[in-house]
């Protein structure tokens, strides 16, 4: 099942566009932001690309080559790889500074709301799923320590070859995409397999960003999660796993001690891991958050 490069190039202009249209149905309507928001933010935003061509003594022909490769940007649908790999970071830590409960991380491109509820805890996936299986118990609190029973764990991740569904031809609708219900203890048990590291597109504008500036484009393995429940604020985060190589240089600056997993060898070809979640309370001043 393995994929040649070709192949992957040739599904990443697909997936770029995939995530274009996905934020594009979420964002009906628009935010509505106050004016001197938007004049404070944008004036800041301009000074400080300002302050980068005065320091770095920015070129006419170094200035034409961002604005073809910001037109490149749009034409390839990859503002929303960019903005969630490069910028999303900073805009998830700055909203759940004041949590005291578990760290999130970034919700990057992929996210399908709906995925199908599976009765026997065993997330959608092929007969054949490449990948080490792995069988994730956990329990869902407050900050105060309670229970919070029938809480939502939303989870899903790439395939073997860092496909996800939905964003690349030939996969099943909902493959590696399932919501989970807690039991009234707040606990829980997800049957999936292991992800694998993966790099993120590289043959549209973000690519040619990474190679004209000599970077890597790969993500670490992970698993995507959005865990909710009644008077709390919505968590997501993606869980990673030890020794992984780019954990340290994530392309997407997600990686956080705190969620890294301690996966256990079953002895059975099986890997298990017990990992839970403690959910700040939702107030008034809570901001926006995913």
């Amino acid at each position: 099942m393995t994929e040649t490069r070709t192949e992957f190039e040739a599904r990443a202009a697909e997936s770029g566009a995939g995530a274009t249209e996905a934020f594009r149905k979420k964002q009906k309507g628009g935010a509505d932001v106050p004016a001197e928001r938007v004049s404070a933010m944008a004036r800041d935003a301009l000074e400080a690309i300002h302050d980068v061509i005065r320091k770095d003594h920015m070129t006419y022909e170094e200035y034409d080559a961002l604005k073809t490769w910001l037109i490149r940007v749009g034409e390839d649908g990859e503002w929303p790889l960019f903005l969630d790999v490069w910028v999303e970071h900073v805009v998830e830590d700055v909203n759940t500074s004041h949590r005291s409960g578990s760290k999130g991380s970034i919700e990057g491109p992929y996210y399908v709301p709906d995925a199908p509820q599976p009765e026997d805890g065993v997330i959608p996936m092929r007969e054949d799923e490449p990948g080490t299986p792995l069988t994730w118990t956990g329990q869902v609190t407050s900050t105060e320590g309670a229970p919070l029973g029938g809480a939502t764990v939303e989870l899903w991740h790439a395939d073997a070859n860092g496909f996800y569904s939905q964003y690349a031809p030939g996969l099943p609708e909902w493959n590696l995409r399932g919501t989970f219900l807690a039991d009234e203890q707040g606990r829980f048990t997800i049957r999936t397999v292991q992800p694998a590291p993966y790099q993120i597109p590289t043959d549209g504008a973000c690519g040619r960003l990474i190679a004209a500036a000599d970077w890597h484009a790969w993500r670490p393995a992970h698993l995507h999660v959005k865990v909710s429940a009644p008077g709390h604020e919505l968590l997501t985060a993606q869980l990673y796993f030890p020794g992984d190589p780019h954990n340290e240089d994530d392309i997407a600056s997600a990686v956080k001690p705190e969620l890294v997993l301690d996966p256990q060898d079953a002895g059975d070809g099986t890997v298990s891991v017990d990992y839970g979640f403690v959910l700040d309370p939702a107030t008034a001043d809570s901001p926006t958050t995913r």
